[in-house]
């Protein structure tokens, strides 16, 4: 049987309809465009610095490497728990382990690799290596 465009519409409204249900029930099920966590990474010449948000999470339950230049997030968010008696309405928050990795433009001292976790917020300093670094070339003039 061949559909028209309006009974094709109307298919794609129920679809919608039921995934948008299924969402407020139960969260997105297409969590592509959610990526756990946001991180920010910027330089100032003499480091770079990622700052990513992870409220909810404890110090203890992150897992921070650099290694090859590549900096590493790692670590869970524990579910809230929901008292006895009592049932969840929404529940869009994002739970389970996370894994973030990014590649870093040039080399960093993987020595001197520092991090912060205050109110949430993880920060990353990774100061480049020396060979990394610009430096000031002397001018010879013959005599």
């Amino acid at each position: 049987m061949l559909y028209g465009w309006r009974n094709w519409n109307q298919v794609m409204d129920e679809m919608n309809r039921m995934r948008r249900e299924f969402d407020s029930r139960f969260g997105s099920w297409d969590r592509s465009h959610n990526v756990y966590p946001a991180i920010n990474i910027y330089d100032d010449g003499e480091s770079f610095i990622a700052c990513a948000e992870l409220p909810g999470v404890s110090a203890e339950a992150l897992d921070v490497s650099v290694n090859n230049n590549t900096l590493t997030i790692a670590g869970e968010r524990k579910p809230q728990p929901v008292e006895a008696g009592n049932s969840m309405h929404r529940r869009e928050r994002d739970y389970g382990k996370f894994n973030r990795s990014f590649k870093l433009p040039e080399p960093v001292d993987s020595s001197k690799v520092a991090a912060t976790f205050r109110d949430g917020v993880l920060e990353v300093l990774m100061p480049r290596a020396e060979s990394a670094k610009a430096r000031k070339v002397q001018i010879e003039t013959p005599k």
